[in-house]
């Protein structure tokens, strides 16, 4: 009797410890590799608020912030490293740990279509292996780059031209002859300004966030490849959290995802906001336009291929361009 009145005993405590650690409420730190409030934070921001409000009691995110907390080309190592949780990040600056990241761009489907034809799995594994976590969401799938130059060019021709780039751009601008210059957004104001740059790779959206609309006189049409700015948890702190946990967080990240359906409204007034600003959109017709998103796509697939011999063939099958 007294053995089974100690074994009950030791039971309830065990349950005792057991259920506050069940019950307790998890928060993540999280980062985002865009300043706060800008065009490619925003909607993670809108998520984070989405699973604080959903996740009372269970998961919270306590926001850090931007470039202020970690400077973009070293978010992804912090996610590997759990120096952070959760990152809000563009594969373009995490190339060096992830080469396949490169194709990221080149991969135009809506997520709903990535999650249903394995893409959205693969992509994973590869975050699984090569940077220590789940890749949670994907947005702006459906929002363009562009180059922006200060210098009017009436060919496809970059040559003497130096150009603002990261991994998104960088084999385009050189096939085309330009020299990339490789910075953070931090630093393309200034350097526009001192003629450091005679332009810039970006999505078509977001420039007015940073000012640079002050400093850009062009737009070259038509855009090319597509943003990726995607949500990344560290793998052992996602392994870490309990089914309701990760539910929440998962719920959300396809909410997050369904945002990219605002982009198309969006992008046409970012055009038209550009225009207003006096920035001219430089297009060659039909024809070229074609030929430079060809070579695009072309140069592009080529040089992720050449550092990814054994992923990218994958990727770009899965892509289906």
């Amino acid at each position: 009797m007294h053995h089974r009145i100690l074994a009950s005993a030791v039971a309830l405590l065990a349950l005792a410890y057991v259920a506050p650690a069940l019950a307790q409420e998890v928060t993540l730190r999280a980062v985002s590799s865009f300043a706060e409030g800008t065009q490619f934070s925003k909607n993670f921001e809108r998520f984070i608020e989405k699973v604080n409000k959903d996740g009372k009691g269970v998961v919270q995110i306590n926001y850090i912030g931007g470039p202020r907390a970690v400077p973009p080309f070293e978010v992804g190592n912090a996610v590997r490293t759990k120096v952070v949780d959760m990152a809000n990040v563009t594969g373009a600056f995490y190339t060096n740990l992830m080469p396949e990241a490169d194709g990221f761009k080149l991969i135009g489907k809506p997520m709903s279509e990535q999650r249903k034809n394995g893409t959205w799995a693969y992509i994973n594994e590869l975050h699984n292996k090569k940077l220590n976590s789940h890749y949670l969401a994907r947005q702006f799938h459906n929002v363009p780059f562009h180059i922006y130059l200060n210098k009017k060019i009436d060919k496809l021709d970059f040559s003497g031209l130096k150009i603002r780039v990261t991994p998104v751009y960088r084999d385009i601008v050189q096939a085309l002859g330009g020299t990339p210059i490789n910075t953070a957004p931090g630093e393309v104001f200034t350097a526009l300004e001192r003629g450091v740059v005679d332009g810039y790779g970006w999505p078509v959206s977001g420039i007015f966030d940073l000012g640079w609309d002050k400093v850009t006189k062009f737009r070259m049409d038509p855009g090319f490849y597509s943003v990726e700015v995607n949500v990344l948890v560290n793998q052992d702190v996602w392994k870490g959290l309990n089914d309701k946990q990760r539910k929440v967080l998962s719920d959300a990240a396809l909410w997050l995802e369904g945002l990219d359906s605002e982009n198309v409204a969006g992008n046409k007034a970012e055009v038209d906001r550009q225009t207003k600003a006096g920035i001219q959109a430089i297009s060659f017709g039909p024809a070229e336009s074609k030929k430079f998103i060809d070579q695009a796509n072309n140069v592009a697939w080529e040089s992720v291929i050449k550092r990814a011999p054994d992923t990218a063939p994958k990727l770009r099958q899965l892509s289906g361009n």
